[in-house]
């Protein structure tokens, strides 16, 4: 049996450290000892990391997999859920540290309890998986909700000058061509000539992208 850790942060944020720090921590505590750290900087809406696809290929039945948040491991949550029961469809186990380690099943794994017991804190840890992918779903759709209903405020007030010209184009377009960015496609300076947007407008959007895959 292996144990594995993995982290996941945003293409804004520098630094892997806090993630790692948590899962290395939590196993020194419980006297677990991890076979290998996997850490991936990219957007959590994409699967297709480096690390990941790589501890997704070794990952064997009966090995476990410990994340700090379930949003390091993916932030949109039909497909979080369909990489979860991936693991489980093959049998590695999933341990997410901000969901009560008591109701955890990693100590079922490591133990002798019995099957019953292994069962019942597999169901309950699955519930739980379950849930939180949802809540971290809800939080990014009353983020853009208020981030959408603050810029409608802004325009009702008047005051719709601080936020500069109006948009040029649909975020949704300039998210879906950024991407290209984001995978190395094309280079910012390119896009922006690309999408005939001004600096000022291009890196508007951008904040707002940004501040989305946080």
């Amino acid at each position: 049996m292996n144990i594995y850790g993995y982290h996941r942060t945003s293409t804004t944020e520098r630094h892997l450290d806090r993630g790692i720090k948590a899962i290395n921590d939590f196993c020194l505590e419980q006297r677990y000892v991890l076979t290998e750290m996997f850490a991936d900087q990219a957007t959590g809406k994409s699967f297709d990391r480096p690390d990941y696809l790589v501890l997704k290929r070794i990952a064997k039945p009966g090995d476990i997999i410990i994340i700090s948040e379930i949003d390091r491991l993916g932030r949109n949550k039909v497909d979080t859920l369909k990489e979860l029961r991936s693991f489980q469809d093959n049998n590695t186990r999933i341990m997410i540290l901000e969901i009560p380690t008591t109701l955890m099943d990693i100590p079922t794994t490591v133990s002798n309890s019995s099957n019953i017991q292994s069962e019942m804190l597999q169901m309950i840890n699955n519930m739980l998986i379950e849930m939180y992918a949802i809540f971290v779903q809800q939080e990014i759709e009353k983020k853009e909700k208020r981030q959408v209903e603050g810029i409608q405020a802004k325009k009702d007030r008047g005051e719709w000058g601080d936020y500069g010209r109006p948009k040029q184009m649909e975020y949704k377009k300039f998210a879906k061509e950024y991407q290209r960015v984001v995978n190395g496609a094309i280079k910012p300076f390119d896009l922006m000539r690309e999408l005939n947007l001004s600096r000022s407008t291009f890196y508007r959007y951008k904040k707002h992208f940004d501040d989305i895959e946080k």
